[in-house]
C-alpha cells in the first residue's frame, strides 16, 4: 500500500526544564512504575505531564482505542508540551492509526520515544507524518534513576554533546550510509502491506527482539527476506535478541541470525546496544548513521530533532 509522500522533518529540540507527556497508546502501565518513572524524568532535568488516562486499562489495553488515540493527540495539541514519552509498549499501537491525524504531528514536530510495540508509530511517523522520532527507553522498567540509556536520551532530545559511535560484532563486513529505520522485529514484519510499512531502501535497517524463540526468529527473517526487505537495505544492525530460549539442541536465536543475515552480502553488525536487553541506547529513527561492519561500528551522524 502506497504511503503519503512526505519530505522527512526533524523534530523541535526540548530545552531544560520543558513539559514531557506521558502516554500508553499500548498496553497499561502500573501507578508505581508510572510514579517511579516521573522521578526519572525529573532527575533528567524535564517535567513530566500525565497524558489524559494515562492509567486507564481495558483488559491487555491502556483504555480503548479512541480513548488512547485521543490522549495521544492531546500531548500533540497541547502546546504546553515539547515531547512525548511512551510509557510502555506491549501491544495495541496498531489499532490507534486510523484515529490519528498525521497531520497534526508533522504541524507540531514534537519528538516521541518509546520502542517495542511503539516501533509502530514510529514507522507511521516517517512514512505517514515525514516526521523523526526516537527509538529509546521508556519507563515499564520501573527505574527512578536515570541509567546511560535515559542519560543518552536527554543528549537526543535537546541535541546537546556529541553523536554516540557504538561498537558492535562484524557479521558481513563492509561500509554503508543511510537513515535509521527499523525496531522490534516483529513489529517491522507486522508492517509487511500498511500504509507505513517499512521502507528500507538505501536504509540502515536496526532489528531487535524479546521472547521469541529461535524459530520464530527465523520465520520473520524469512519473511523480510522474502519481501525484498533485507537485500534492499544498506547496511543492518542486530541489537538484543532478549530472552530467546534454543530448544535442547536447537539453533539459538543468533546462530539464525547469522545463518540468515551472512549471506546476504549486506554490510551487518550484531549485538549493538539498543532493544530490550539492560543496555537499551536511544537512536534518531529517520537519522542518518554510518555503519562499518569491518571495524565494528555504528556511528550516528544526526539527532532526531534541531539543534537550537
Amino acid at each position: 500500500m502506497a504511503a503519503r509522500s512526505t519530505a522527512l522533518r526533524k523534530a523541535r529540540p526540548l530545552r531544560p526544564g520543558d513539559t514531557v507527556g506521558l502516554a500508553t497508546p499500548a498496553s497499561p502501565i502500573e501507578e508505581d512504575q508510572l510514579e517511579a518513572g516521573e522521578q526519572l524524568i525529573r532527575a533528567l532535568g524535564f517535567e513530566p505531564r500525565r497524558g489524559p488516562g494515562v492509567l486507564e486499562r481495558a483488559g491487555y489495553l491502556a483504555g480503548d482505542d479512541a480513548q488512547r488515540a485521543a490522549e495521544l493527540q492531546a500531548l500533540v495539541g497541547d502546546p504546553d508540551v515539547a515531547g512525548i514519552l511512551c510509557a510502555r509498549g506491549g501491544y495495541g499501537c496498531q489499532r490507534l492509526i486510523a484515529h490519528l491525524d498525521a497531520a497534526a504531528f508533522r504541524k507540531a514536530a514534537k519528538p516521541l520515544v518509546g520502542y517495542s510495540d511503539v516501533t509502530t508509530l514510529l514507522l507511521w511517523l516517517r512514512r505517514s507524518a515525514g516526521l523523526m522520532s526516537v527509538h529509546g527507553p521508556m519507563l515499564e522498567t520501573g527505574d527512578a534513576a536515570p541509567g546511560d540509556g535515559h542519560r543518552e536520551l536527554a543528549r537526543m532530545l535537546t541535541a546537546v554533546g556529541e553523536l554516540p559511535r557504538w561498537s558492535g560484532s562484524p557479521l558481513t563486513p563492509g561500509w554503508s550510509e543511510g537513515r535509521l529505520v527499523g525496531g522490534s522485529l516483529s513489529l517491522v514484519v507486522a508492517s509487511l502491506g500498511t500504509p507505513w510499512e517499512v521502507d528500507t531502501r538505501d536504509a540502515i535497517l536496526l532489528l531487535e527482539e524479546v521472547g521469541d524463540p529461535p524459530y520464530r526468529i527465523d520465520r520473520m527473517l524469512v519473511q523480510l527476506r522474502a519481501a525484498g526487505k533485507l537485500e534492499a537495505a544498506a547496511g543492518i544492525g542486530v541489537g538484543s535478541l532478549h530472552d530467546s530460549p534454543a530448544p535442547p539442541g536447537g539453533a539459538s536465536a543468533d546462530e539464525v541470525v547469522r545463518e540468515l543475515l551472512a549471506p546476504l552480502g549486506v554490510p551487518t553488525l550484531v549485538g549493538l546496544p539498543f532493544g530490550h536487553g539492560p543496555d537499551n541506547r536511544p537512536w534518531p529513527h529517520g537519522g542518518r548513521a554510518a555503519l562499518d561492519a569491518g571495524r565494528g561500528e555504528l556511528e550516528l551522524l544526526e539527532f532526531p530533532v534541531a539543534r537550537r
